[in-house]
């Protein structure tokens, strides 16, 4: 349905949307609940987007869990959305509570493992590609700067652990 809209206007609305949101988080003390994806291919390099709105500074995959919705359920729609992957397998690796405006962001980190190369929707995400963790970019979101390394780590372990 979105792809009917001319691309410069969804990415217009897109911008207008989280502007309108930010406000909102910060007038409210309210809770989102949502998942960080953290996809690693065979090279043990991660994925990192920049989105069309907001910092546009890298950050991993990710978004909101609708009510009801398992968490790596949540996080294969997600990726699959943002960049056309899927992921094999997919593991819990962690849950964080982050300030977010007035009220809070419940962040489950989700880790998955591709060999396939990510296409960005052109709308919603400007830009994806993979880094190695020793070589990861300089503008990284503030959430992720210092926490890869040991997110990468956890992940592995979590996969031995459900195999």
């Amino acid at each position: 349905m979105f792809h009917l809209i001319p691309r410069p206007l969804h990415i217009a609305a897109l911008r207008t949307a989280h502007s309108i949101r930010a406000l909102w988080w910060h007038a409210t003390s309210g809770t989102v609940t949502g998942c960080r994806v953290l996809v690693i291919d065979p090279d043990e390099r991660v994925l990192l987007i920049r989105h069309s709105y907001g910092s546009r500074r890298w950050m991993m995959p990710g978004g909101g869990i609708k009510r009801g919705e398992n968490v790596l359920v949540a996080a294969q729609r997600e990726v699959r959305e943002e960049v056309a992957l899927t992921l094999v397998p997919l593991v819990d690796v962690d849950f964080s509570i982050e300030p977010l405006g007035g009220g809070h962001n419940h962040i489950h980190l989700v880790a998955g493992w591709t060999d396939e190369t990510p296409v960005p929707d052109g709308r919603e995400i400007a830009e994806a590609r993979f880094f190695a963790v020793a070589d990861l970019p300089e503008d990284l979101a503030r959430q992720l700067q210092g926490r890869i390394p040991d997110w990468v780590r956890a992940a592995k372990a979590a996969r031995r652990a459900a195999e």
